[in-house]
This record gives C-alpha cells, sequence and structure tokens, in this order.
C-alpha cells in the first residue's frame, strides 16, 4: 500500500507563489511517475504537472512558465512551486503516484486547497 500526504496549500493573492509538497510513503517501486493534478469547482480533474523518476517533466500549458515540478528520490517527495498564481489557479490540488511496473497503480493524495483571490 502507498500513502500521500500533502502540504502547502492556502490563500494567497494573484500574483504571489506557494509551493507544494506530497511525501509519498509505503510500497515504492521504479520506475514511477509524480504529479499534481487539480479540480476546480464544476470542473473535471485535470493533470497541472508530472515528472517521471528519471526527471523528465510534463506540464500543462495553462501553467507552463509559472509552475515548476520537482522531486526528492531521496525522500519520496514531489514539490510543486506555483508562481504568478492567477484566480482561475483556484482549485483543490491532489498529489498522484503512479506505479509503473507490471501493473498500472493510480495512488492520490488528500487533495489540498489553493485559493487566489484576485
Amino acid at each position: 500500500q502507498v500513502q500521500l500526504v500533502e502540504s502547502g496549500g492556502g490563500l494567497v493573492q494573484a500574483g504571489g507563489s506557494l509551493r507544494l509538497s506530497c511525501a509519498v510513503s509505503g510500497s515504492i517501486f521504479s520506475p514511477n511517475i509524480m504529479g499534481w493534478y487539480r479540480q476546480a469547482s464544476g470542473k473535471q480533474r485535470e493533470l497541472v504537472a508530472n515528472i517521471i523518476s528519471g526527471g523528465i517533466t510534463n506540464y500543462a500549458d495553462s501553467v507552463k512558465g509559472r509552475f515548476t515540478i520537482s522531486r526528492d528520490n531521496a525522500k519520496n517527495t514531489v514539490y510543486l512551486q506555483m508562481n504568478s498564481l492567477k484566480p482561475e489557479d483556484t482549485a483543490v490540488y491532489y498529489c498522484n503516484y503512479r506505479q509503473t511496473t507490471s501493473l498500472i497503480v493510480d495512488y492520490w493524495g488528500q487533495g489540498t486547497q489553493v485559493t487566489v483571490s484576485s
């Protein structure tokens, strides 16, 4: 089993910054993908960014140039640095760990609220 514990959400003014962290513990295998998704009120959950265990990253077009995803493999922790935040970034942000060995399995954090005021 895998557990994900998120931290770092909150309320920030437009143009501000926040940093999200997600510590992953349990049965962790490589290769894997760690990432962040978000779900705004009334909308579907969408990918924000992810990073594979080798370090390759992928970003949604809406956050490119503003958000940076990184990971510390020694700590099994993934981070999301969010700069130049916009009101449209307001959402619940979910950490995701995807096991990509013989069987693909997704695990999710509990979610952390990010609110950007205008």
